[in-house]
């Protein structure tokens, strides 16, 4: 048998008045097998999976050997602008490929929806003035018209693309309020909405009981035009939640605990899944702060079954009764239903106690560094600089940014009310934000600022500086602007080490802003707090944040909004008419948006001219068939790191420096330096981004001790020190390859495919680790750059590896048969060890073979129109 889709599978749902026709999995699953794995078996059977694959899930062990792999299919796709312009480029690119091969450039088009989302690009330029929306808004569009315009043209030109214009808010927070179906209907046909995103933080729809995760764009690319997308069937790991939170934590404080927990535990390549008496306790909008930090655990996936609470808000965010009675009746019928007493099996079990939650924030530089609140200043002491005059009033630990931002924590209304009456009872005590401190609100969502607004809060939050900045990802992402000109200013004469305090998901090195290098995640009342306080060198606990006009101090304690305050404000004031009306003009762009008037066309007319979109050579001169495999012979190690480095270490998205190489580049083809934007604005235009390759300034290369940023030794120029981009353009000059030795969890953070293609682009063929992170992973082998793992127990340390030898990979001719060996020999210098191939499935083999996802779908599409 071939395959399984018609084994007795098929079955009749009624809803409301309607009938629907589904697979019904419980003819094959067993009774506890996992939500997730429910979800995947059913798009198995819906796509005629073979029958190897279908038993791989029905037949799960939950301490079985992870070796098998499915194609699955997902419900769609989506996107936001700043890996959505690079994926329609290289869908334009693939046209021109495509025509250039004899094929029909019109089979390069979405097979299923592709939603796109603009929202990374808008800069908190302007704050704490009343018009800085509309400044920053009028900067965004001066800076990102020709992106822009370039996304109309795609909405033109490609059908089921939607894009959903700037100024509307954050993917994940519009994807949870109104894009996300939960279940798809398709004419009579109701399936699960798998939802796959070109932003790790997709996750943030698994708190509505949707199955979706974080894929690179070119993997994305491939999903679009109809390709499937290849995983191992995972691991699941349960989380059992009890009890209720205590009175002075928050959601926040909650998702930093169990970032902590699941990121020490070890979930990478797995799903987390939800369950227990304290799952039907949290709200939907605490269910997917949880879910939105998935990529900060490592998980693929960190998903809560659909429940009472998920109809519920399903219902109050607008969505119609027929829908959510399908939903209800959907997930009762296919084992989706939570039942806090029956969980599923799972690969380990891990529990936690509300009750055991404490006021947290996490940082300086990563998620899962989570510290107690009461600590924070004995913490921040530890890890302290070596002091600066005592008479300077900003210095090390200086709070220079609190932003209320990023769709995390702005999509739950407990803890934003929470900083709103926080605000309010600060202003009422006197107390004022310190002059230094850059404040921002840039909510995910426009239905905050109308709940807001019927709360009275706003004039409060504007008091302490909290102006609506915009709506988008702001500082969240990097797109922080400057600091205030005296904080700046110290800071390059002090060398100091100064804070930001965000209510985000990311703090890592180099990704707020290029001044500041110690970043907290925090909940937005605590961002006020530290806005108020203006140093990390003070116990939020014990000390007072300032003083009344009275001179009496005032405590955190005394203006921290009880739980029951919080509750009444938010029952009083967000009604479910809130959302109708913000959502339903969702695709109604400004007049701005109107003015970027395009024409649609079977190719695009590309500018040379261009500094934003450019067509990447990644197509330049491809065969119709792909050229045999070949071994990676006489490379040099561009750049060698050590544990953790992420995508943002080699592919920053932040500001552009003038004196990079992608600054230089930019300027010497007229770009004024104040408008030299983000390298994430900038990722159609693959000269910026591979001049940005491994350019974050706070990149530590081992082979270039005691710097810091992109530079390397040229090694074919007796080791002198120089940019990672003039030294990799030196290496294949001489047609000589490049690889990167790394530690553990290489690429952890964003989906970004530029941390890919970037070094794809500087020559890289291999990188060789102790362990990457997932979606990197598939990154990597979407570029065609073979990634490589040390064997367990060895490194470049443990081998003596200094990264200054010649690197040969012996064994790779198998591949070219489709053959992928376990592992393969690499030589480095005179040393010869062992290290796994990391290609995980036959499909991936295939990508690595034709050099990488977009030659395979061209060729793929090509066989097919020809």
């Amino acid at each position: 048998m071939n395959d399984m889709s018609d084994v007795s599978t098929r079955a009749t749902l009624r809803a409301g008045s309607r009938e629907w026709r589904i697979h019904r999995v419980s003819e094959l699953a067993p009774p506890r097998l996992p939500y997730s794995l429910r979800v995947i078996l059913e798009n198995l059977l819906r796509h005629g999976a073979p029958a190897g694959q279908v038993r791989a899930v029905a037949g799960w062990e939950p301490r079985g050997e992870r070796t098998a792999a499915v194609d699955l299919h997902p419900a769609r796709v989506f996107l936001h602008d700043t890996n959505g312009v690079p994926a329609l480029a290289d869908l334009a690119a693939m046209r021109d490929a495509m025509a250039a091969l004899g094929g029909d450039p019109g089979r390069i088009n979405p097979a299923i929806p592709a939603e796109l989302v603009v929202d990374h690009s808008v800069i908190a330029d302007v704050f704490g003035r009343p018009d800085a929306l509309a400044r920053n808004t009028e900067l965004e569009y001066e800076r990102n018209a020709e992106r822009y315009r370039f996304l109309r043209w795609g909405q033109a030109s490609l059908d089921g693309f939607t894009v959903v214009p700037p100024g509307k808010g954050i993917m994940h927070q519009i994807n949870v309020e109104h894009l996300a179906r939960v279940v798809m209907r398709r004419g009579d046909e109701a399936y699960p909405d798998l939802c796959l995103g070109t932003d790790s933080h997709t996750t943030m729809v698994n708190g509505l009981g949707t199955l979706g995760w974080g894929i690179g764009g070119i993997e994305a690319e491939a999903a679009m035009l109809g390709q499937s997308v290849t995983i191992l069937v995972p691991d699941v790991v349960g989380v059992r939640l009890h009890g209720e939170l205590p009175v002075a934590a928050t959601a926040t404080d909650l998702v930093l605990t169990l970032t902590e927990l699941l990121r020490a535990h070890g979930v990478v390549g797995k799903i987390v899944e939800f369950h227990g008496p304290g799952v039907t306790a949290l709200p939907v909008t605490d269910r997917v702060t949880i879910s939105n930090m998935s990529p900060e655990f490592g998980s693929t996936a960190a998903l809560f079954p659909i429940d009472a609470e998920t109809i519920r808000y399903l219902r109050f965010t607008g969505r119609s009764d027929e829908h959510a009675d399908l939903v209800e009746a959907y997930a009762r019928a296919q084992g989706l239903w939570h039942d806090p007493g029956a969980p599923p099996v799972y690969t380990a079990d891990l529990d936690l106690d509300l009750g055991s939650v404490v006021p947290s924030i996490a940082g300086p530089r990563r998620p899962q560094d989570r510290v107690p609140l009461d600590a924070a200043k004995a913490a921040f002491r530890a890890g302290a600089r070596s002091p600066v005059p005592a008479d300077q009033e900003i210095t090390h630990g200086t709070v220079a940014i609190a932003a209320i931002t990023s769709c995390t924590n702005t999509s739950n209304p407990s803890v934003m009310i929470a900083a709103g009456l926080l605000a309010k009872k600060a202003a009422e005590r006197g107390l004022r934000t310190k002059p230094w401190v850059k404040t921002t609100l840039s909510p995910g969502s426009r239905v905050v600022m109308d709940y807001y607004g019927e709360a009275g809060l706003t004039p409060y939050l504007e008091r302490l500086g909290f102006t609506l900045a915009g709506f988008g990802c702001m500082t969240c992402i990097g797109a922080s602007g400057p600091l205030v000109e005296e904080v700046s200013r110290a800071v390059a004469e002090h060398d100091l080490d100064v804070a930001a305090v965000l209510s985000g998901n990311r703090n890592f090195e180099g990704r707020i802003q290029p001044e500041v290098r110690s970043s907290y995640l925090a909940s937005p009342p605590l961002v006020v707090a530290y806005a108020l306080a203006g140093t990390m060198d003070l116990d939020l606990t014990t000390e007072p944040l300032g003083l009344d006009p009275a001179g009496r101090p005032v405590f955190l304690k005394d203006i921290w909004p009880a739980p029951e305050e919080v509750r009444d404000v938010i029952e009083r004031v967000i009604r479910p008419e809130m959302f109708t009306r913000a959502y339903a003009g969702v695709l109604d762009g400004d007049e701005r948006w109107h003015r970027l008037d395009v024409t649609g066309s079977a190719t695009y007319p590309w500018d040379p001219a261009s500094t934003y979109v450019r067509r990447a050579p990644y197509l330049d001169g491809m065969s119709p068939e792909p050229p045999p495999v070949t071994g990676i012979a006489g490379a040099r190690v561009l750049v060698k790191l050590g544990d953790f480095i992420t995508t943002d270490h080699i592919s920053p998205p932040g500001a552009i420096p003038p004196s990079s190489p992608a600054g230089r580049y930019l300027t010497g083809l007229g770009v004024p330096r104040h408008r030299l934007n983000t390298y994430a604005s900038r990722r159609g235009n693959h000269e910026v981004m591979m001049r940005g390759a491994f350019a974050n300034v706070r990149l530590r290369n081992e082979l270039a001790p005691g710097t810091e940023g992109g530079l390397t030794p040229d090694f074919l120029d007796g080791g002198t020190i120089t940019t990672v981009y003039e030294a990799a353009r030196a290496y294949q000059r001489a047609c000589v390859p490049a690889v990167v030795l790394a530690g553990e969890g290489y690429g952890a953070g964003s989906s970004r495919d530029w941390a890919a293609k970037g070094p794809a682009l500087l020559g890289v063929k291999a990188v060789i680790a102790k362990s990457f992170e997932r979606i990197h992973r598939s990154n990597l082998v979407g570029m065609g750059i073979l990634p490589l793992q040390f064997l367990p127990g060895e490194g470049a340390a443990e081998l003596g590896l200094s990264g200054r030898e010649t690197i040969t990979v012996h064994g790779l001719a198998a591949l070219g048969d489709g053959h992928v060996p376990p592992a393969v020999t690499v030589t480095a210098g005179g040393v010869t060890f062992e290290a796994r191939v990391r290609l995980d499935t036959a499909r991936e083999a295939g990508y690595y073979r034709h050099g990488g996802i977009m030659p395979y779908v061209l060729r793929d599409l090509l066989r097919c129109s020809l």
